[in-house]
């Protein structure tokens, strides 16, 4: 008797079991920023998305493939030849998503891995399409133009595969050491013209000032003198109003001459030596 009672809570227990995993087999979870496409193994792939939430299927014969479909980010880098055949170095970052009401098709044409698939291999074929129409110069000079238009394409590109893309730019640029070098001599080259420019502005400004200051000191000249020839002491005056401030500084700088006034409003003051 009790063996059967074993026997029979065995197998209810064996039936709880399996009935459990198949319970949890047929429950699936879609979280958030996901979504879901059903692989019927009879059917194929459904051409519904499903949404957030637990949902079930069935076992076996229904499989569920659940996508990111947040935007993420992608590098690609790659080396190719400008317009003058100078070697670039450039390496993109792109920010995508798959549409999501597309996912049955990626599924079916391209699968889990489709920004592995379908990214690298048209950013590489964009970007040398679009470095070759310009010179090296231009791509340092004209980077947000190169950029916009790598963008373009590469987004034009990337809807025939049902993918979006968020945003587009290049991250790096590098060129080959010679030209690198070409550059560098150039900027110096650059910097000893303006020291030069600089210079001659410089030496040009001094002229002007040097002729204005001669003009002034011939003006001056010529004052004094029409002054002089009006008054027949004047040139004594001026040499008497020399020699005085000449004798004044002497004194007044001497540490033994002390200046003392003879009265108030008085003209004749005195300078006394009060040294020993």
């Amino acid at each position: 008797m009790s063996s059967r009672l074993s026997d029979i809570f065995s197998k209810i227990a064996i039936s709880l079991g399996v009935t459990i995993t198949l319970a949890q087999s047929a429950l699936y979870d879609v979280e958030g920023g996901k979504r879901a496409v059903i692989f019927d193994r009879l059917n194929g792939v459904k051409q519904g998305v499903v949404g957030e939430g637990t949902y079930f299927l069935i076992p076996w014969l229904q499989k569920a493939i659940v996508y990111d479909v947040r935007t993420r980010p992608k590098t690609i880098a790659t080396t190719t030849g400008s317009k003058d055949l100078q070697n670039v170095s450039l390496t993109l970052r792109v920010l995508h998503r798959p549409e999501v009401m597309s996912l049955p098709k990626i599924y079916q044409s391209l699968g889990l891995d489709y920004d592995e698939r379908v990214l690298p291999a048209i950013g590489n074929e964009i970007l040398k399409s679009i470095v070759a129409q310009f010179d090296a110069a231009e791509l340092i000079t004209q980077r947000e133009v190169v950029s916009a238009r790598i963008r373009q394409e590469l987004s034009k590109r990337a809807e025939e595969f049902n993918i979006k893309l968020e945003d587009v730019s290049i991250t790096h640029m590098t060129f080959g050491k010679e030209f690198t070098k070409a550059v560098e001599q150039k900027q110096i080259a650059q910097q000893d013209a303006e020291r030069s420019k600089y210079l001659v502005e410089k030496a040009e400004q001094e002229k002007k000032a040097s002729v204005i200051r001669a003009e002034g000191e011939a003006e001056s000249a010529e004052t004094v003198s029409k002054a002089l020839s009006k008054s027949g002491d004047g040139l004594l005056m001026i040499r008497r109003l020399e020699a005085s401030k000449e004798i004044a500084t002497l004194l007044a700088n001497s540490p033994n001459v002390s200046y003392l006034p003879s009265g108030q409003g008085s003209e004749n003051n005195l300078l006394l030596n009060v040294g020993k």
